[in-house]
């Protein structure tokens, strides 16, 4: 008797990798940046600008983070 077909299972991403992670149209992967959650108030105001903004993650943990991603 023969088995049955079984279906391959879909793979599941990392949620806590998507909900901090984006990947650009280009396929690099995004991030965003640390030191913006307290002691604000010695922070330069154009400092606490700059950490606002995503930057891109570093092309040694881009593997990693991607393999997490599923993408």
């Amino acid at each position: 008797m023969r088995k049955p077909k079984t279906k391959k299972l879909k793979l599941k991403s990392n949620r806590a990798a998507a909900k901090r992670f984006k990947v650009t149209a280009s396929g690099k992967v995004k991030r965003g940046q640390s030191m913006k959650r307290h002691l604000l108030t010695k922070k330069a105001p154009g400092r606490k600008r700059g950490l606002a903004k995503m930057v891109l993650v570093s092309e040694a943990d881009t593997p990693n983070v991607r393999r997490m991603l599923l993408a």
